[in-house]
């Protein structure tokens, strides 16, 4: 089956450019130009991925998408904006994008990365197949795309989920920012590796104790990531 796309964007030129580079790549393409109207569109059309603006009529995108992920609906989510101002794409990514371009965009990258976050976001060759991943107190199911930390059910958007789970895939070693940019996010140029940072914040709120303490993903000074085994306290009868 085709997968769906929903665009949100008032500028009907914009929204015309992105149907037309979409559907031309073999998308299945519809196009709303207010925040309300995707809550309208949702049940009918059920997307597989929207391209959101930021600045919109009636609800902006980071009311939608805040909304989207306190429903429980984790559609991944490319925000658009035309502010160059960094507080606002982090604001995006702080509220549950998964990714951001700054206007004006090459309609073939946008189209790129689009087709790199379905492609993560499905489950890989071999990964109905992995088994349960258990590291310290979190154990995670590559198939079900499902993570408990001790035994509670920890909610994550879909590239939370990747940037986890390649985390643990190449658990101990140190990964640099441009390396989770390519290995997470697909990108093969030079992307911006801000993003990584916010995800990684976002993933400790989720999974560790104390985010200011980690003791899963550890934080390698001028280097980037990497993820720990943590020591298991024992407990003495």
């Amino acid at each position: 089956m085709r997968k769906k796309i929903l665009v949100v964007d008032d500028e009907p030129s914009i929204s015309m450019l992105l149907e037309f580079n979409l559907k031309l790549v073999g998308f299945d393409v519809h196009c709303v130009y207010d925040g309300e109207a995707v809550f309208e569109t949702l049940s009918a059309f059920r997307p597989d991925l929207i391209v959101l603006d930021l600045m919109l009529p009636k609800m902006d995108g980071i009311q939608v998408t805040r909304k989207l992920r306190s429903q429980g609906n984790m559609v991944p989510i490319v925000m658009l904006t035309a502010m160059q101002d960094l507080t606002d794409k982090i604001a995006g990514l702080d509220n549950g994008a998964d990714d951001y371009m700054t206007k004006p965009f090459s309609p073939q990258e946008l189209v790129s990365r689009i087709q790199a976050i379905l492609r993560r976001a499905q489950i890989m060759p071999g990964e109905a197949e992995a088994a349960e991943i258990e590291i310290g107190h979190m154990h995670i199911l590559p198939a079900q795309r499902e993570v408990r930390v001790q035994g509670r059910p920890v909610e994550l958007t879909p590239k939370e989920f990747e940037l986890l789970l390649f985390l643990c895939r190449h658990r101990g070693k140190v990964l640099s920012r441009q390396q989770l940019l390519h290995g997470v996010w697909d990108y093969h140029f030079l992307g911006d590796t801000r993003i990584v940072d916010v995800h990684i914040s976002h993933l400790r709120d989720k999974i560790e104790n104390n985010a200011r303490s980690p003791e899963y993903i550890m934080t390698i000074r001028n280097v980037g990531y990497k993820l720990a085994e943590p020591v298991m306290k024992e407990s003495f009868a």
